[in-house]
């Protein structure tokens, strides 16, 4: 007999999993569909990053770093042990693009943003307090700003958060391969693999939240759907042997002027962690991987502001950002999520495109109301914005 679900959702990354988390707390009967591994593709390959946002300040995003503020707040008091207010430094030396005043208007519009709570705010550092950062140069050094931010393991996190849906009722097939699905009457006829065998399911409501991946597995559903053309950049970073005490460097390229993160890893005090760029890539999710160019920029970018430190790279990694197609550099493109539905009232299916590690509750909020009128009432069972992930 064919399973019959409320919601089918593809894609086990952490957007993924917090629709699978959010639909089973309102009491919904979820089926969450990965194809690999729980995190396998971008939320295991970000900067690992729970923040506002900061650059995005200068794209006029407010609202993305207002909503990011408020999930990051949610974050720290229901995941104590995987997301971590750690301080921020930014260093402004005379040959820095931004300036001082720029810098403080920015942090004091973050922090307005932020509700103006004690976590949000900053200082500025005094000089006898620069030698002690981490060896950080001081040549042309003319301030360092200090501010918070959270910090966490991503897929750490992402497994998690599907720990949570599945305690809550949901059902996880990993891996299972999302073959296609059909519209039926009732809403759809799900087809997936699992071990060398194929599996069909009912479900009243689909999401597609499969990531870099998500037009491939548009592709597979019937009726055909129109997709949103996408680019696909990508983020790579690499990792160093050492030790960074003071908390996380937010230092500027020497070379194109981007913001790139010099900071401990999550769970690995050894470890010192760069990133991320961010490079245009044409070819298929499965074969992202550094290249040698961006692993030389990052080295770089450490060598010039740490230049006294050893920077032998132990290991790099790379994740895909997904972007409406677009004109203009990755780094000025707005990063809200894009939710594109079926044609059908109400919506049956939604396709997930973008979104922030940070927001993902949020996203996942979105998701259901758009969904709100193809899924029965249900009594909820829980609240995610207070219940508890470990």
């Amino acid at each position: 007999m064919t399973a019959f679900d409320d919601l089918v959702v593809i894609g086990g990354g952490i957007h993924g999993a917090g629709i699978a988390q959010a639909a089973a707390a309102a009491g919904h009967s979820v089926l969450l569909l990965e194809a690999k591994a729980i995190a396998h593709g971008t939320s295991s390959r970000s900067s690992k990053l729970i923040h506002g946002g900061l650059r995005y300040l200068e794209t006029a995003q407010f609202g993305l770093v207002r909503e990011s503020l408020e999930e990051r707040s949610t974050l720290l008091q229901i995941a104590p042990g995987l997301v971590r207010l750690v301080p921020f430094h930014i260093p402004v030396y005379g040959r820095t693009t931004r300036r001082p005043w720029q810098i403080r208007a920015g942090l004091s519009l973050y922090a307005l943003l932020g509700n103006l709570c004690r976590d949000a705010r900053f200082t500025s550092l005094p000089r006898s307090e620069w030698d002690a950062l981490d060896g950080l140069s001081t040549d042309g050094l003319q301030a360092v700003y200090r501010y918070h931010d959270g910090q966490t393991d991503d897929a750490a996190l992402t497994r998690a958060v599907v720990r949570s849906a599945e305690s809550l009722g949901c059902r996880v097939e990993c891996p299972a391969r999302f073959d296609g699905a059909e519209e039926r009457p009732h809403g759809w006829r799900v087809r997936y693999g699992t071990e060398g065998r194929q599996t069909e399911c009912d479900a009243r409501a689909l999401v597609n939240a499969a990531g870099p991946w998500a037009n491939e597995a548009l592709a597979r559903i019937s009726p055909n759907i129109p997709h949103l053309p996408i680019d696909l950049v990508q983020g790579a970073h690499i990792e160093m042997e050492g030790t960074i005490g003071r908390g996380i460097y937010y230092v500027e390229s020497p070379s194109d002027r981007r913001a790139v993160f010099v900071m401990p890893r999550f769970g690995r005090p050894d470890r010192i962690l760069i990133g991320t760029t961010e490079t245009p890539y044409n070819g298929h999710p499965d074969a992202c991987a550094p290249r040698p160019e961006e692993i030389a920029y990052l080295t770089d970018v450490f060598h010039r502001h740490f230049p006294e430190r050893p920077a032998r790279v132990l290991n790099s990694f790379a994740g895909l950002r997904v972007l409406p197609r677009g004109e203009g550099a990755a780094f000025h493109r707005p990063r809200d999520v894009v939710l594109t539905t079926d044609p059908r009232t109400p919506p049956r299916l939604a396709i997930l495109y973008g979104g922030k590690l940070t927001g993902y509750r949020a996203t996942a909020q979105k998701v259901m109301r758009v969904l709100a009128g193809a899924l029965p009432a249900r009594k909820a069972v829980a609240d995610t914005s207070t219940l508890a992930i470990a």
